[in-house]
């Protein structure tokens, strides 16, 4: 139930819509929720998993475009990083004032574009401006689609379910890894063709997840703020309506109402604000999460198919075999883990994941160091760091999701995202390309060190900085800024 009432500079709503769609029990509805917003974080590790692997063979003669391995897993790295870093805050400040519906269907179109046109690609700087716009449409997703998650999934399985998404990322990986396989294989496809279908694919698929998205609503949380309470009434009453038909039972009674001053949007002096003095701490948090997950992923994800070829002597054709079983170990991680972010807390969770991701790495680098691996065993080491460092990284997006106000939560989590992944996932790349092609052990040891210590790092500010966000409602973690009007 909603009311209104005039206020000297706007209405006044009171309304218990948050409390009734976090009192949900889980339904097929919300399945439709995480297939339909969910699905694109599978594109993204199909993306940077296939131009990882297909690295070596595109700087190889025949290949239909002059560019070297490094100019791949470095400039071009760099640059999708870098337009996901853009377009994190270009499309982020548009979700908070246009809505999370409309920017998650026109950011999804812009990668969708950009990756058909990376297909066609015939020479280095045509290839590198659509790899730039790809991560331009992918930046946007990730402020856009986190915001809509968390204000559509009920409080007590908001946490798994924010992990396990963001994790598929890992699913798309598996994906990229074995479809690279096939497509660097000359006795299927020549070698000008081969890589160029799997960029095509990519959009294929991205255009079957515009058609199921369309389906999304809106964020009734988003609505109610921005004067249109009565279309976020329809909404909800819409799925209350849809999962007591399903469940067979009346819901239970919604606890708690809010009062919130509508408007039509947020300055960028008050996000700021906000950040930097309202939340000073939860910003330290922020920053420090994504610095970490951001360096090693980025570092890691762009160089282990060098790694392979450079160190082990696997065929440039045969890193996707190795690929996709580092990817299982990453996708298990939220999977497995997940609950417990909503059961144990966060505070446990994610400084435990960091930490024992960080120690499991510096022990890799010290067996890498010794000669002691082998393609295989440096394989299952990067499998136990990275199943506890991909429910970490996947907390991050979940933590800057949930932390901060309503108003400023799509500009937060691309603020964080943008910050901490230029910090870590442009630099990262760049100097992993320059370390792991020398060839030298003792240089490799040292990216790996650096990736290590900066998780580590991460870990030791959430023992002391997490936020107790578990099972509780978004607007008690963070009440919303209209609601500190209303009631002041």
């Amino acid at each position: 139930m909603t009311t209104t009432a005039q206020a000297a500079s706007g209405r006044t709503v009171t309304t218990n819509i948050p409390a009734r769609l976090d009192r949900l029990p889980w339904s097929r509805w919300h399945w439709t929720i995480v297939i339909g917003l969910g699905t694109v974080w599978i594109l993204d590790g199909l993306e940077v998993t296939v131009v990882g692997n297909i690295a070596s063979r595109l700087s190889e003669p025949g290949s239909g475009l002059p560019i070297s391995s490094g100019q791949i897993t470095g400039i071009a790295a760099a640059l999708y990083v870098a337009g996901a870093c853009v377009g994190a805050l270009f499309w982020g400040r548009l979700t908070d004032t246009w809505g999370r519906k409309r920017l998650f269907m026109i950011t999804l179109a812009v990668y969708l574009a950009a990756t058909a046109l990376t297909a066609v690609s015939f020479s280095p700087w045509w290839f590198f401006t659509f790899r730039f716009l790809t991560g331009f449409g992918i930046g946007g997703e990730y402020a856009a689609i986190n915001s809509a998650i968390d204000e559509l999934i009920p409080a007590k399985f908001r946490g798994r379910v924010d992990l396990i998404i963001n994790g598929s990322f890992w699913l798309g990986a598996v994906g990229g890894s074995l479809l690279s396989i096939v497509a660097l294989n000359t006795n299927i496809f020549p070698a000008d063709v081969g890589w160029r279908l799997t960029f095509a694919l990519g959009a294929v698929l991205a255009s079957v997840i515009l058609l199921v998205r369309r389906h999304v609503p809106e964020s009734p949380r988003w609505l109610l703020i921005h004067g249109r309470d009565r279309e976020a009434e329809e909404i909800v009453t819409s799925i209350e309506e849809k999962v007591e038909s399903e469940t067979g039972e009346q819901l239970a009674r919604p606890e708690g109402e809010i009062t919130i001053r509508q408007r039509g949007g947020v300055s960028f002096a008050e996000i700021a604000r906000t950040l930097f003095s309202d939340y000073r701490k939860r910003s330290v948090l922020g920053f420090s999460l994504f610095i970490g997950q951001a360096f090693l992923y980025n570092a890691i994800t762009f160089g282990f198919g060098a790694i392979l070829t450079t160190f082990f002597d696997v065929p440039s054709g045969n890193t996707g075999y190795y690929f996709a079983v580092i990817a299982v170990g990453n996708f298990c991680g939220p999977l497995l883990l997940g609950k417990l972010f909503d059961t144990v807390g966060r505070r446990v969770m994610i400084s435990g994941t960091y930490l024992l991701s960080g120690l499991l790495l510096f022990g890799t680098a010290w067996l890498f160091d010794r000669g002691s691996l082998n393609a295989t065993t440096m394989t299952a080491c990067w499998c136990a760091v990275l199943f506890f460092a991909s429910a970490g990284a996947s907390s991050a997006y979940l933590t800057v999701s949930e932390i901060f106000p309503m108003e400023t939560r799509a500009m937060s989590i691309a603020f964080f995202y943008a910050l901490g992944t230029a910090a870590g996932g442009i630099s990262g790349p760049l100097l992993f390309a320059d370390l792991t092609s020398t060839g030298k052990v003792a240089d490799t040891v040292l990216a790996f060190s650096i990736g290590a210590s900066l998780m580590c790092a991460a870990g030791l500010v959430a023992a002391f900085l997490a936020v107790k966000a578990e099972r509780r409602s978004l607007e008690d973690i963070a009440r919303p800024l209209t609601a500190a009007e209303a009631g002041g």
